[in-house]
Formats: C-alpha cells, structure tokens, sequence
C-alpha cells in the first residue's frame, strides 16, 4: 500500500517507514545488502561541496547512522553548488546535513560534531564506523592538517575511506580501503613534511592531477600566488560525488573491489569531438604552466630530483 501523505508516513513506525523508503531499492539493491547499509555506521567528515553532495543520496539509498562533521557555516557563495539554501546561511554544515537526513528519515540516528575534524576528535570520530566520507576542505592549513589526521586514524583502525576532487567539469573520487593500504594516499605525503610545504604543494602532492583538465590547470596557474585566492568550483562536478560516493559506499558494504580513482568528467562528456581535441592538445601545457607558477622550473630544467608529485604531472627523467 502506497503511502501518499505526510501524516500517513508520520504514523508508521521505523521499521515500516524505512521498507517504504528502501523500496524502489528493491530488484536493484539485494535484500542482503540492503540490511548491511540499514546497520551501518557512516562518518561524512566535511558537511559542504564533496561531503555534502553525499549525504542525501546515502540517506536515500538506505543509510540512517551518520556521524556528521563540520565547523563551517554557509555563505552565500557556497549555493552555487552546495546543498543549501537562502535560510541557511549562518547555519552549520553538519547541522543542515543532519536536518537534511531528518526530512529524509526522521528515524535516523545522527550524530553532529559542529567543531569538524580535528587532530584531537579524528580517534573518536572514526570508532566504530563502517565507512568514511571524507569532504575535508583542503585549501587551508588547518584543513590540510586535518584531512591527513583523518587519513592517519583511518589507517590505524582499517576503515574503508572514500573521497573527491570537484576540478572545473572534473568529479574525481577516490577510494582508499585502509584496510589493505599501508600508507595514506599511497606514500603521497607524511605528517613530517607539513611544515616545510606551502599549501599548495601540499595538495598537488595529493590531489589527482592526471585527472584535472586543462580548464584547471590554466586557472590555478594564474591565480596561485594570490593569497586571497578561492578556487572556483562548479555544481555540475560537486554533485557528481553524491552518485559517486552512493554507489562505492554500497560497494564497501557489499565487500565489492572498487578503483582507486572514478572519474567522471562532465564537460568532456557534453563537448564536441573539436573541443575534445583541443583539450587533449592543451592539457600538457596546462601542467607545465602550473609547474612554472609553483617556482619548479629550475628544478625540472637541471633534472634534480623532484618531488614525488611532479612525477605524477610530468615523468621524472633518470640521470
């Protein structure tokens, strides 16, 4: 029997409210591991662009225990792509999230956490999870540091971790099973190189370059330098993470193997065969220009040895 009104699905109870929920699931969705996501444990660490795009579509899959991270607030320039409106400005990123998953499901268990990731909480808030959602800023320092505290305690506690990079048309997700891996984003960076890194080397230590497109390329290389500098990010790439990070998550619960990185790349999709070209022909200039915006050129013209993310922009040459 349909439910077709709010009252109607407010009487329900939680079992009889979630089989309606789940129930286009059905067919699609085995009745095995639509119990394993009923049981468990979702930590969303970074409640705006990335982890934001992810919590509704988990809720709606079936998920309904979450532990909610974040201490940013809405601005008005996060509704061109984040999951929020004018009457949440001001409001807590967790906090919408939790009352996103509530009108979702009003019998899920939610946990808030409205000081985000911190080296002091990350422990706590990967303990007896089953999955991690990782939307930790990393533009800042403080972010930065962190995304890795949380990457350090999702390997010392073999947690599953997913994870994503909206570049331009660009949604790149990653998964990380730290439950096999031995050393977060693969040997990339340690908590001992913090300090000696500005910002940016940082991230391109980590982030997925060979997935960024030119568009990106081109403007990071402009804009770099500029400490005021915000990174444009478009809602077409952000929202892509919610599929994204739906469908690997029910993967995990399935204990299915998923890539190391899924990109989708929307503008590709929708461009011409010309625009294609074009794209293909400007990329690799695009990381030569960031190159020479981060100051590395000497260092690619002597052929020392660079750091081990340039390698991964432009092939290191052996002396």
């Amino acid at each position: 029997m349909d439910v077709s009104t709010v009252d109607e699905a407010r009487e329900l109870d939680a079992s009889a409210y979630y089989r309606h929920l789940v129930d286009r699931n059905k067919g699609l969705v085995p009745s095995d591991v639509q119990r394993r996501i009923h049981d468990a444990k979702v930590l969303v660490a970074g409640c705006g662009s990335v982890g934001g795009a992810a919590v509704q579509p988990l809720t709606r899959i079936g998920f309904r225990d979450f532990r909610l991270a974040d201490s940013g607030s809405y601005e008005l320039n996060n509704l061109n792509r984040q999951a929020a409106f004018l009457d949440d400005l001001g409001k807590n990123k967790a906090t919408a999230a939790a009352e996103a998953v509530r009108g979702i499901n009003p019998y899920a268990d939610i946990a808030v956490f409205d000081t985000g990731v911190t080296q002091g909480n990350a422990d706590a808030l990967v303990d007896g999870v089953d999955v991690i959602v990782d939307g930790v800023d990393v533009t800042t320092n403080a972010g930065f540091a962190a995304k890795i505290a949380l990457h350090e305690v999702a390997l010392a506690r073999r947690k599953p971790l997913i994870t994503g990079w909206d570049l331009a048309g660009v949604m790149c997700a990653q998964y990380f099973d730290y439950r096999q891996v031995r050393t977060i984003f693969d040997g990339a960076i340690d908590r001992a190189e913090l300090d000696s890194l500005a910002i940016w080397e940082a991230v391109f230590r980590i982030a997925p370059m060979r997935h960024m497109p030119g568009s990106m390329l081109f403007e990071l290389s402009k804009n770099i330098s500029d400490p005021e500098y915000s990174v444009p990010q478009l809602p077409e790439a952000a929202w892509q993470f919610g599929s994204l990070a739906c469908y690997m998550a029910l993967r995990v619960i399935s204990g299915k193997k998923i890539p190391r990185n899924v990109p989708v790349d929307v503008h590709w999709k929708a461009s011409t065969l010309e625009e294609r070209m074009e794209h293909l022909v400007k990329k690799p200039l695009g990381h030569v220009t960031l190159l020479h915006a981060l100051g590395l050129s000497r260092s690619l013209i002597s052929l020392t040895p660079a750091p081990s993310w340039v390698g991964r922009i432009i092939p290191r040459r052996e002396t």
